[in-house]
C-alpha cells in the first residue's frame, strides 16, 4: 500500500512519529490550500512560504496534540494562522519595518473583469489586522466567534474590522 493510498488517520499515526513519506503525503494533500491562506495572511509568497515550513518542520509534534475529533484540514488551517499570528508578533518585539509599496494599481476600466492579481494587490494593501479577519472570514469561513478566539479579540471587533476591509476593498477595487 503507498502513502496516497493510506486513510488520513494511518496518515496522521504515521506522521505523529516523524515518517518522511506520511509527512510527505500530508503536504500533497493540504499543502497547496495552507499555502493559499499563509499568502493571503502574510501577503508575501516569501513568509507564506516560511509558514508552511514551519508547520510541517514542526507537524512531528504538533500531531502529538491532535484529537481525532475535528477535521485534520481544519486543524491544519487554525495552525497556519496561529503561526502567522506568532511570527506578526515577533516582528513587532523586533520593530521591523516591512518594505512593501503603499501604492495600489488603479481597477480596471470600466468593462473589465477584476483578476486575481489586482484582488491580491488590494488584499496586500490593507493594514494587517484588517487583511487578516478579512481573509479567515470571507475566504477561510471563519464566524467571527472563532476569528475572536483565534485572534484574542471581540466578536464585534473582528466584525468591525471585517466591514472596513470590505469598504477599503470595495473603494481600491472600484475607483475610476
Amino acid at each position: 500500500m503507498t502513502a496516497s493510498q493510506w486513510s488520513e488517520c494511518e496518515t496522521v499515526a504515521r506522521a505523529r512519529t516523524g515518517e518522511a513519506e506520511a509527512l510527505a503525503a500530508l503536504y500533497h494533500r493540504h499543502g497547496r490550500r495552507l499555502f493559499g491562506l499563509a499568502w493571503r495572511l502574510t501577503g508575501s509568497r516569501a513568509d507564506a512560504e516560511d509558514v508552511v515550513q514551519d508547520l510541517f518542520v514542526g507537524l512531528p509534534e504538533a500531531l502529538k496534540r491532535y484529537e481525532d475529533r475535528g477535521r485534520l484540514d481544519a486543524w491544519l488551517r487554525a495552525v497556519v494562522v496561529r503561526l502567522f499570528l506568532m511570527r506578526k508578533r515577533t516582528e513587532r518585539r523586533r520593530r521591523e519595518v516591512a518594505l512593501s509599496p503603499d501604492d495600489v494599481r488603479a481597477a480596471p476600466p470600466d468593462g473589465c473583469i477584476l483578476n486575481r492579481a489586482d484582488l491580491d494587490d488590494a488584499l496586500r494593501a490593507l493594514p494587517d489586522a484588517l487583511r487578516t479577519v478579512f481573509v479567515l472570514k470571507a475566504l477561510e469561513g471563519y464566524s467571527h466567534a472563532e476569528i475572536g478566539a483565534l485572534l484574542g479579540i471581540r466578536t464585534g471587533t473582528s466584525e468591525v474590522r471585517y466591514h472596513r476591509a470590505v469598504r477599503r476593498l470595495r473603494s481600491v477595487l472600484e475607483a475610476p
